[in-house]
């Protein structure tokens, strides 16, 4: 049926003249039953053609069959052409406002009525007929109402999709600005320690050139270290080309900045996981390389959301598993809980921005964030993050 639908969608004009020749045939049996003549099937033909274009008229459709009809049942015998009405009263019912239809009923209970009363037609064939254009025209007006439900369900899907677009984009562009500030601290502090460097080995260059030569090394490491996160950060603001707001550096007299949380803080921040009440266990394999602050906090922000929102939606009585496994390259991080959430089942986001931050991160250092249900039940956060361009 679907693929008759699409046929017929495709091809309006010929589905109309098939639908005018079968009731044609069908009626052409009963017609020359009654001889009309040679005159009559010109006529029979003249009232089913106009059927061709009931879609793109069904008014002026109508009332040329119903009055060819009228006028050609007056004079000539033709029984089989009144299988036209109920095709050109559907049409009606189905692409015209239900106040078009008022007159159309009207014409067709007067036809009726006048024949019954003149003794043309016995009351049952009157109410037979009265019934066969209440079902066209209810089939209709069903139909039409189907399809203007589906259409009003397609548009409403359609804005719902923009929107849920809109907000992304939205979520994506809110995450990139917060990680942006966190890499201008980053790269602040980098650029306010290679200043104090320089000075100290500006100064200490004809005293002590061998501890100059050492700042001005540090200096290098640091300077690197800040030209791979500000690469990080242009690849986060690519995107839009977009930039952060502009917030003025401090100068390296002015006050410390408070350091990012990274590595080394992962332990700190399971403490007060566990405080707040989430037993969690901590599994790690080697050791974090150097690959600067920026990589710290990526993974730092991700453990952080992961066990977040282990808190807010694993329920009473789960519990965590942080796994770390650092290579060469980089690091395979996968957060898990055993909370009962069930296969098949979205855990529902907090504020529907903590994934797209995960994922944000994530992409900054060539990774994606995979989160899901376990197969019995619990709850698993994975990435693999690579950090080899940013040392």
């Amino acid at each position: 049926m679907e693929s008759v639908r699409s046929v017929v969608r495709r091809h309006p004009w010929g589905a109309d003249a098939g639908l005018a020749l079968l009731l044609a045939l069908m009626g052409a049996p009963a017609t020359a039953a009654r001889d009309p003549g040679v005159a009559g099937w010109p006529i029979f033909v003249l009232i089913f053609l106009p059927l061709v274009w009931r879609r793109r008229a069904p008014l002026v459709v109508y009332w040329t069959v119903f009055l060819t009809w009228v006028a050609a049942n007056a004079t000539v015998d033709l029984p089989g052409s009144v299988l036209a009405l109920p095709a050109v009263l559907y049409a009606v019912a189905r692409y015209r406002p239900r106040h078009a239809l008022w007159p159309v009923l009207a014409a067709v209970e007067i036809d009726l009525a006048v024949t019954w009363l003149l003794g043309h037609q016995s009351g049952a064939t009157v109410i037979q007929a009265n019934a066969v254009a209440a079902t066209a025209v209810l089939l209709g007006m069903n139909l039409r109402t189907h399809r203007a439900y589906l259409a009003a369900l397609e548009e409403r899907a359609r804005r719902l999709e923009r929107e849920r677009d809109q907000q992304a984009r939205l979520a994506a562009a809110a995450e990139r600005t917060r990680i942006a500030r966190e890499m201008h601290d980053i790269v602040a502090h980098n650029l306010a320690v290679i200043v104090a460097l320089a000075d100290a080995a500006a100064l200490t260059t004809m005293t002590a050139p061998r501890g100059a030569a050492d700042k001005m090394e540090k200096v290098a490491a640091t300077g690197r270290e800040a030209l791979g996160e500000m690469r990080h950060l242009l690849g986060l603001m690519r995107e839009g080309r977009e930039a952060a707001p502009s917030v003025p550096v401090p100068e390296p007299s002015g006050p410390a900045l408070v350091p990012q949380p990274g590595f080394d803080d992962i332990d700190q921040l399971l403490d007060q996981v566990r405080a707040a009440g989430l037993p969690v266990v901590l599994t790690r394999e080697g050791e974090p390389g150097r690959w600067g602050p920026g990589a710290g906090l990526a993974v730092y922000r991700i453990v952080q959301e992961a066990l977040t929102n282990t808190i807010k939606h694993g329920g009473p009585g789960a519990g965590a598993h942080v796994r770390l496994r650092y290579t060469s390259a980089g690091v395979d991080l996968e957060v898990t809980d055993d909370g009962p959430h069930r296969p098949g089942r979205a855990r529902p986001p907090a504020d529907g921005h903590g994934l797209a931050g995960m994922a944000e991160r994530a992409a900054s250092y060539g990774g994606n964030v995979e989160a899901g249900p376990l197969p019995d039940a619990g709850w698993r956060v994975r990435t693999s993050l690579r950090f080899g361009d940013a040392a």
